[in-house]
């Protein structure tokens, strides 16, 4: 099996050529970003991957944002959904990851859209993949658990850090059970979360490595179970970011890290926990 990193261009504001060698300095192939708004933005960025020759995951939120609007109803979520999936396929990307409706619905709601909303990505020949993530169906890491027992079918995004805020803890007691979960993850969005935030200030700092470990821990399970599924590559996006998950210092608004050093690290970090993941279960029977 092969890990794919990619770039997120989440907080970046570099010029082009720069994040285009930066990304292919620490080995990603491609990028994770939004499908833009406007016809001559999605035309640039298409110009864009098909002259670097980048891979491209795709963004999409069925709310409009990272916040839905919390007046909107799952048929509206998916009417934007309808012409936000015809958008995304113009631009051939390896997969959509999705992060879909809205965390105040019921769960009998939640089901129905969640499986329209895979089936209507099937339509236009798209892999959707489902996103972890606070404010929308997934919010919590009890919920999908409920949801998986009635759409099997559905296959997710990986960012722990958010159940790690919500459930106020490490998800690693002995009585936690993710493998329903953990058997349909197509993608890993490595972030580093802690009990208080979603992002600790630095993943290096000693002070945060219980919180690295487990998370390396979580991924690393991920990787076994697509290994076991026939995987013959798994991807995955270092995801530290800026709209109040990098930390800053009080008063002066200074930040205490270089966002895409965060991201480089990460990257190199998880590159080299991959061959030791492999090492180690080389002598396993292949599926």
């Amino acid at each position: 099996m092969e890990l794919k990193c990619f770039r997120t261009l989440w907080g970046v504001t570099t010029p082009w050529p720069q994040t285009l060698d930066e990304l292919q300095r620490v080995g990603c192939c491609g990028i994770e970003a939004r499908v833009p708004l406007t016809v001559a933005e999605r035309r640039q960025l298409a110009d864009r991957l098909q002259a670097s020759g980048l891979e491209y995951i795709a963004i999409l939120f069925s709310g409009g944002g990272v916040l839905p609007a919390q007046h909107e109803t799952p048929e509206q979520h998916l009417a934007r959904l309808q012409s936000r999936f015809a958008e995304a396929s113009g631009l051939n990307p390896r997969f959509v990851n999705l992060l879909a409706g809205n965390d105040r619905w019921p769960l009998a709601q939640q089901v129905d859209f969640l499986g329209k909303a895979h089936e209507l990505a099937a339509g236009f020949g798209l892999t959707c993949s489902f996103e972890t993530h606070r404010a929308t169906s997934l919010y919590s890491p009890w919920l999908p658990l409920e949801i998986i027992q009635q759409l099997p079918q559905l296959r997710f995004t990986a960012d722990i850090s958010h159940w790690v805020v919500v459930s106020e803890r490490l998800l690693d007691d002995p009585s936690d059970d993710f493998s329903a979960f953990i058997d349909r993850v197509h993608h890993v969005q490595a972030r580093v979360g802690y009990d208080q935030g979603p992002q600790v200030p630095h993943p290096a700092a000693p002070e945060y490595q219980p919180a690295l470990a487990f998370a390396e821990r979580f991924w690393q399970q991920i990787w076994r179970s697509q290994r076991q599924r026939g995987y013959p590559q798994t991807t995955l996006t270092p995801e530290f970011g800026a709209d109040g998950y990098l930390h800053h210092l009080p008063f002066t608004n200074v930040p205490v890290a270089d966002l895409w050093s965060l991201n480089a690290w990460m990257a190199a970090r998880q590159q080299a926990h991959f061959q030791q993941f492999l090492s180690l279960t080389e002598q396993e029977p292949q599926p």
